[in-house]
C-alpha cells in the first residue's frame, strides 16, 4: 500500500510517519488562504469511493460530501486517540452550527472485521449525532486508504483475539466539488479546525 507519510502520528502503535510533499503554489486555489501551512499538497488526496454507512446502505464520496465534510479514519475498538480526534471534530461541528453553519463528520473504519453498522452507529452517536460511519470489505478499505495516503496496519492479535490498529491521524476537510481542501493534524484545536472550515464555505 503506498503512503503519503503523514506525520500527525501513528495510533496504538510505536512510529511515526513524516510528511513528504508540498502543497502547490496555490495561484488558482479559493482556499489558499484559508489553509493551514502544513506542506502536504492536497491535490494529490482523495478519489472516488463506495462505502457501506451505518444502515447498511451504499453511498458515494459524492453522495457523501454534498456540504463541508470532515473526514477521519480510525476503528472503534481504539482505546485512546480515535475518541479524542471525533470528539474533537465534533466539537468544530457544534461550533460551525453556533454559526449557522454546516461541517458534515465522517468516521471510516479501518477495521472493517469488528465495525459493523451497528458498531459505527453506536460509537459515532457518542459524539454528534450527524456524525456517520463508514465501513466495507478489507479490500475497499485498503483502497480507500490507499487513494487518501493514509496508513494502517493490524497489530497481532492477543491470545484473546483482541488486537489493536496501527493507523494515522489526519482528519481531511472535503469541500463539495472541490474534494480534499486542506489535512487537519491531531494536535489542531476545534476552535482552529472550525476556523479554517469557516473560512473555506466562505471562499466559494
Amino acid at each position: 500500500m503506498k503512503q503519503l507519510a503523514l506525520a500527525g502520528g501513528i495510533l496504538c502503535g510505536a512510529a511515526s510517519i513524516a510528511l513528504a510533499v508540498v502543497y502547490s503554489s496555490g495561484e488558482t486555489d479559493p482556499f489558499v488562504s484559508c489553509r493551514a501551512d502544513h506542506g502536504i499538497d492536497v491535490a494529490q488526496i482523495g478519489g472516488a469511493f463506495e462505502l457501506l454507512d451505518e444502515t447498511g446502505q451504499l453511498v458515494r464520496d459524492t453522495d457523501l460530501v454534498s456540504e463541508p465534510t470532515l473526514l477521519y479514519f480510525g476503528y472503534t475498538f481504539c482505546p485512546d486517540v480515535c475518541p479524542m480526534d471525533n470528539m474533537r471534530n465534533a466539537e468544530a461541528a457544534y461550533i460551525l452550527e453556533d454559526r449557522g453553519q454546516s461541517l458534515q463528520t465522517v468516521f471510516v473504519s479501518v477495521d472493517p472485521a469488528r465495525d459493523t453498522p451497528d458498531v459505527l452507529a453506536y460509537f459515532t452517536d457518542n459524539f454528534h449525532p450527524n456524525m456517520m460511519g463508514l465501513t466495507g470489505t478489507p479490500e475497499t478499505i485498503a483502497e480507500v486508504t490507499e487513494d487518501y495516503h493514509a496508513f494502517y496496519q493490524i497489530q497481532d492479535p492477543e491470545e484473546d483475539g483482541y488486537y489493536l490498529i496501527d493507523h494515522s491521524t489526519y482528519s481531511y476537510l472535503m469541500m463539495p466539488g472541490h474534494g480534499v481542501v486542506d489535512i487537519v493534524q491531531r494536535t489542531d484545536p476545534a476552535f482552529e479546525v472550525a476556523e479554517r472550515a469557516s473560512c473555506m464555505m466562505q471562499a466559494v
